[in-house]
């Protein structure tokens, strides 16, 4: 059954769930923003496809037990690594339809996906706000060489399964396929938010080693590199980057540490 939902507001955005008896979502800890009183509330390490969510899904006795205890600590430690909340929590209408909302944690957009259970999408850290519980969420590890260079590359949100996954990002969207623009964009490391299983995902140097290599790293604000996306398929945007909101609110405090050579010496808060 799809999502019942509305994406509702403008520079903030919010999404407004209607759940059905008996339907479940879960968010990313700290996305909640309201609920009607009939939809309870758990919070849990495991996701929806874990242990926690079903009892006795992994079998009877201790057997059963361990790897079940086994599977949340790999979910808890997998999304420790990559700085994910360590918690979801589910939302589960009882005796009628019920009303929950949720809401990113930047100002900007929402955007509502509809996986088939054949297609995946991969997510920046930190997008991922609601789904159904039948989408599956986990970390994907772009690679090395790549996910170093890349900054939001390194590690991704991954949502498998069929259903609604609603993601949020800073700024506004921009929907693109890199097939319309003869197969491979380019793009900032920081504005990539979402891109359909079958993108080629990749990061390579701005310019070489030359002097106009050089100018485009140090004085063009994009650093050393960028994201390559390349194939067939959709690729969502966004117009803001964390570091950039970062940079102009240090700027406006009066700690600007970017200065005039942009991206490459610039240091991150804290």
């Amino acid at each position: 059954m799809t999502l019942q939902q509305e994406i509702v507001g403008n520079a903030m955005q919010m999404a407004v769930v209607n759940l059905t008896p008996g339907q479940t979502v879960y968010c990313e800890a700290g996305k909640f923003l309201f609920k009607t009183t009939n939809v309870t509330m758990e919070t849990r390490l495991s996701g929806p496809s874990g242990g926690g969510q079903q009892q006795g899904g992994g079998g009877g006795g201790m057997g059963g037990l361990l790897r079940q205890a086994m599977g949340t600590a790999m979910q808890v430690g997998q999304r420790m690594l990559a700085g994910e909340s360590l918690a979801f929590q589910y939302f589960t209408a009882q005796g009628g339809q019920g009303t929950v909302g949720f809401a990113g944690v930047l100002p900007g957009e929402m955007r509502a996906l509809e996986l088939d259970g054949h297609r995946a999408w991969f997510a920046e850290k930190d997008a991922f706000v609601a789904a159904e519980s039948t989408v599956e969420f986990g970390i994907a590890f772009a690679g090395g060489r790549t996910g170093m260079s890349g900054g939001e590359g390194f590690v991704l949100e991954k949502f498998t399964g069929y259903g609604t996954v609603i993601i949020a990002g800073a700024g506004n969207f921009i929907d693109l396929n890199p097939a319309d623009f003869g197969g491979r964009i380019e793009v900032d490391t920081g504005c990539v938010v979402a891109f359909e299983e079958g993108i080629q995902y990749g990061v390579q140097r701005v310019g070489g080693l030359n002097r106009q290599g050089i100018m485009n790293a140090v004085f063009g604000g994009e650093g050393l590199s960028l994201a390559t996306l390349e194939g067939n398929g959709r690729v969502i945007l966004q117009s803001l980057t964390i570091e950039s909101l970062a940079n102009a609110l240090k700027k406006a405090q009066g700690g600007d540490k970017q200065g005039p050579t942009g991206g490459l010496f610039s240091t991150h808060a804290g």
